[in-house]
């Protein structure tokens, strides 16, 4: 459903979008028909995080033919910087962060949403949950994502067993709360807003969903793993010194 001028809609999904060309126009087609086919207001935010190919036209010729979409820039590299520009500019009173490459189908958002899921502040799309499905996953990327969340388990974010999935949902005052504190910019980004959320007392809960692994994924094996297991001592090193207590 469009959203109406001046009305803040019920869910905003915000799409962070770096050389997406190729996939970009099959995916918002698909988020467009969920739209659509919805009784309550969306609004759909891209963010095109300084592409270099057709990604930014691409989405705003999308944006052009729907209202109910809006391209932003964020030319601070980085998945991190991307979705907090976009999540600080959406209205939503639920705010879901969505892949471009929809490696879970977009219909399923509506599991994060009440009634079907009421109660919390963060909810996180799980490929761990009792219930979830992964299709066509290559083993070393399962290995690869079960030893980093080991590592944020112990160290950052206990007691959660997939956190590094792209597909997560905000209410709007956890959103307004944890997005300002952020300070990552690279894949490491929702492990320190899950840090930072359980430390300022809000609920997470783990969503199970079916998801499927697409090609030409962004992540580099071995550069990218090296990064983020820096960047999860970062955050503990950034919590012990007191950074995520700030109004």
């Amino acid at each position: 459903m469009q959203t109406e001028s001046g009305a803040n809609p019920r869910l905003s999904i915000v799409i962070p979008a770096y050389n997406e060309e190729l996939r970009l126009p099959s995916s918002l087609r698909e988020v467009a028909a969920f739209v659509e086919s919805q009784p309550y207001p969306i609004e759909v935010i891209i963010v095109d995080n300084n592409s270099t190919d057709q990604t930014r036209s691409i989405a705003e010729a999308f944006a052009a033919a729907n209202p109910y979409m809006r391209v932003l820039f964020e030319g601070r590299q980085g998945k991190g910087a991307a979705i907090r520009t976009g999540m600080l500019a959406a209205r939503g009173a639920y705010r879901f962060i969505c892949d471009a490459d929809l490696s879970m189908p977009i219909t399923q958002v509506t599991r994060f949403l009440p009634p079907q899921l009421e109660g919390y502040d963060i909810a996180i799309g799980s490929r761990e949950a009792p219930g979830a499905v992964r299709y066509d996953e290559p083993w070393y990327r399962h290995l690869m994502g079960r030893v980093f969340n080991t590592i944020v388990r112990l160290f950052a974010v206990p007691g959660f067993q997939d956190t590094q999935c792209g597909f997560k949902m905000f209410t709007a005052a956890a959103a307004e709360e944890l997005f300002p504190l952020q300070t990552m910019d690279g894949w490491s980004f929702d492990v320190e807003l899950l840090h930072i959320a359980l430390r300022r007392g809000r609920r997470i809960v783990e969503v199970p969903i079916d998801w499927y692994y697409r090609e030409n994924t962004r992540i580099h094996p071995l550069r990218d793993s090296i990064a983020m297991f820096r960047e999860v001592f970062r955050i503990r090193a950034n919590s012990r010194r007191g950074l995520y207590d700030r109004r």
